[in-house]
């Protein structure tokens, strides 16, 4: 079972605010060039003779010097290797190449063309840092989305922010009241416009955030918190802390469509695939279930299609690969470290590994082989992993606390981290889009100003 809510970062001695850029100081760089001479290098015989008898010489030959004698002097200083003029060397000369080829098959090589594809540049550390105070340390709940109109929401205590990536702008979304909240879940519906809020009371609010109205409010599915959403079109199903899952049709008024009981413990980890017939289930009694829409009654619980008990410890880190359908990855929490993948369709575990640490979160590149991974004690760190051979590509180091949320950009380039230590990050990982487009013109915003609750 893993640590949940930390409550010890409530206290600060200094308020901040939300989703403002987090300077850090830099050092100033040094020039800490040297020439260092090469004694190996040097004729130190030569040397003191520079140094000594060869100035009297010059000065002996400037007092009483004849033509014939001068001549004399310089073809006697350039045989006996006189007339050079740096005492100090520092560097050898190098060698000749050694020609391994004979030129014309080293012409052919390099016609030819290179077949290697370019190594990517990952840079290591975030290019932009914003403060997140009162975010919720709780391994359980998810707090960070990323919408298909290029916003974030996040959840701090029992606000709902959003900040517009291509305006740079925030706006507060709503305040839930001290008796519902704080917000223990957040989601974007696919159409980047209306946006799900879990609440600690058992509630989901959906909002539209064009108009900043909320639509409805969606009761009875559950007994206590829920921690966990995931649309499929206008389906938005949602995971307690009572361990139920619920399907809920938006558009209709008896909205609980679907129910699935198959886990013992909170529901911590929710995710559809692509094709949205299947959905995976992560929770805090460690177990991992696939579900089939396929299969699904509303008359009567539904079976799940395939239970997966080899993770020790709570899961809650789902992704389903976007280039190999069947393929789903799941994370294990602190008594666990592993990264397991599973044929979805069979049910069998294809491989395993240790990452040495609690598993967060998990996020597949979309144009890529690769698999990102944020994690929590010791390094606190974002991995990208190469599939399927697992070779790490990357550590991307930063945060001082857990990474518990990570959300990917529409582009699929950017992603977004926030962790315990209160800051937002954000990571070019997955590189640079091919057909780069057009920013959005910029929304007319309110400022951050007229927000008065900060803390």
């Amino acid at each position: 079972m893993d640590a949940g809510m930390n409550t010890s970062s409530h206290l600060k001695a200094q308020a901040r605010f939300p989703l403002q850029e987090h300077f850090l100081p830099r050092k100033k760089s040094e020039n800490l060039d040297r020439f260092i001479p090469n004694r190996s290098a040097m004729d130190f015989d030569y040397a003191h003779f520079a140094l000594t008898e060869g100035r009297k010489g010059q000065d002996q030959a400037a007092t009483v010097s004849s033509p014939s004698r001068e001549a004399y002097r310089k073809q006697l200083a350039e045989t006996m290797n006189l007339n050079r003029t740096r005492i100090l060397a520092f560097r050898n000369k190098p060698q000749a190449p050694v020609e391994l080829l004979p030129v014309e098959h080293s012409a052919s090589l390099h016609q030819q063309p290179k077949s290697v594809k370019p190594r990517r540049y990952i840079p290591q550390t975030s290019e932009r840092t914003l403060d997140a105070p009162d975010i919720v340390d709780d391994f359980y709940l998810n707090l960070l989305d990323w919408g298909s109109a290029n916003v974030l929401a996040i959840a701090l205590g029992h606000t709902v922010y959003l900040w517009d990536a291509s305006s740079g702008s925030t706006s507060e979304l709503v305040t839930i009241d001290e008796e519902k909240g704080p917000v223990t879940s957040i989601n974007w519906a696919p159409d980047g416009r209306h946006v799900a809020v879990g609440l600690n009371n058992s509630e989901v609010q959906l909002w539209d955030s064009a108009s900043n109205r909320q639509l409805r409010t969606l009761k009875g599915g559950h007994q206590s918190r829920v921690g966990a959403l995931a649309w499929n079109n206008h389906i938005l199903t949602t995971g307690g802390m009572d361990g139920q899952i619920v399907n809920n049709d938006v558009r209709v008024r008896s909205h609980v469509v679907e129910t699935y009981s198959g886990h013992s413990q909170e529901v911590c980890g929710l995710k559809w695939s692509g094709s949205g017939q299947q959905l995976a289930s992560g929770g805090n009694d460690n177990v991992v279930h696939i579900w089939d829409r396929s299969v699904a009654s509303s008359n009567s619980t539904t079976q799940w299609l395939h239970r997966l008990e080899e993770h020790t410890s709570a899961v809650k880190a789902l992704a389903w690969c976007p280039f190999q359908a069947n393929l789903l990855a799941t994370g294990g929490g602190g008594g666990d470290r592993t990264i397991k993948f599973w044929n979805a369709h069979t049910g069998a575990c294809l491989n395993s590994l240790d990452t040495g640490s609690q598993v967060c979160s998990l996020l597949w590149s979309q144009n890529e082989r690769e698999l990102l991974s944020s994690h929590g004690f010791t390094q606190n760190q974002l991995t990208l992993w190469k599939y399927p051979s697992m070779v790490k590509m990357a550590e991307l180091s930063g945060h001082t606390s857990r990474v518990l949320y990570m959300a990917q950009s529409p582009d699929g380039c950017t992603v977004a981290s926030a962790a315990g230590d209160e800051t937002l990050r954000f990571w070019n990982v997955f590189g640079v889009p091919e057909t780069a487009k057009k920013p959005a013109p910029k929304a007319a915003h309110e400022s951050f100003s007229h927000v008065n609750r900060i803390r």
